[in-house]
């Protein structure tokens, strides 16, 4: 038994199956392939989403609270004091094809908020939001805050909330397999599709279980695993680059890892013993 739970698996980059279910389920415990190392005050402010959150953080504490409107969102005057420093652009508003009016409108400050709430680092009472006490001590700790987020994004927070594809565990379900496999490809310039391919090996049940509106049930799975893994988490964190080629129907999604990537994120080979 023993042997067959530490046997190398070709689909699994050559990690054990014991590895895999550390990796799934006690991702960046001491038993897994993965960690995470501490950063630099400088290389903390190469990640987007941890400074947004400080930033709103900040706010919420110089106002002491911040009145919801009626449906529970942010204030216009908020949301765009938010987005004006550009933490994260977002196409649609930098390309001009819409304008930001709403908290509603913007897929990253909508994060920004819901984050803060699942950390527990606000709390909303009587239409106001406040930061707990939490909030206020974690402020000021990058590593802290980070770790914090991160979980939240990768453990509490549902990727499928903004997209209309029809699993709702895709790509989020062993994003510790994808980290590891940024890790050992991500220095060249690959596409995202040579990623869903691996992941979509690893885990073949997302193909059986998936019933396409579109296209075959490869493209179909691979579209929404890049979309949540790579648009909406780990370039959000600073973690890789994307390059877009082409027009929308044919375009070509190119996937680099950051310095970042390597100075953050720590994988061990496969234990042999």
């Amino acid at each position: 038994m023993s042997k067959q739970n530490n046997r190398s698996i070709p689909e699994f980059e050559g990690y054990s199956p014991i590895e895999m279910h550390n990796l799934l389920h006690f991702t960046f415990e001491p038993d897994s392939p993965i960690s995470i190392q501490k950063l630099t005050k400088e290389e903390y402010l190469n990640i987007p989403i941890l400074n947004q959150v400080k930033y709103f953080l900040n706010l919420v504490r110089e106002s002491g609270e911040i009145k919801l409107t009626s449906k529970g969102f942010l204030p216009t005057k908020i949301v765009h004091e938010i987005y004006n420093e550009g933490f994260i652009e977002e196409y649609q508003f930098s390309s001009g094809i819409s304008k930001l009016y709403k908290e509603s409108d913007s897929l990253t400050i909508n994060l920004t908020r819901l984050l803060v709430e699942l950390a527990g680092l606000t709390k909303k009472r009587n239409g106001k939001l406040s930061l707990t006490k939490a909030g206020g001590k974690i402020a000021s700790d990058n590593q802290k805050l980070f770790e914090l987020v991160f979980k939240t994004m990768t453990q509490k927070f549902s990727w499928a909330y903004y997209d209309n594809y029809e699993d709702e565990q895709l790509g989020q379900l062993g994003y510790g397999f994808s980290l590891l496999l940024i890790s050992k490809y991500g220095m060249q310039k690959r596409l995202d599709s040579f990623y869903a391919e691996k992941y979509l090996k690893a885990f073949p049940q997302f193909l059986e279980s998936i019933t396409p509106t579109y296209g075959t049930v490869e493209n179909y799975a691979g579209n929404c695993y890049s979309i949540r893994m790579f648009e909406r988490f780990l370039c959000y964190f600073g973690l890789v680059k994307i390059e877009k080629k082409g027009k929308i129907l044919d375009r070509e999604i190119f996937i680099t890892k950051t310095e970042l990537f390597d100075k953050l994120i720590k994988v061990r080979p496969h234990n042999k013993n």
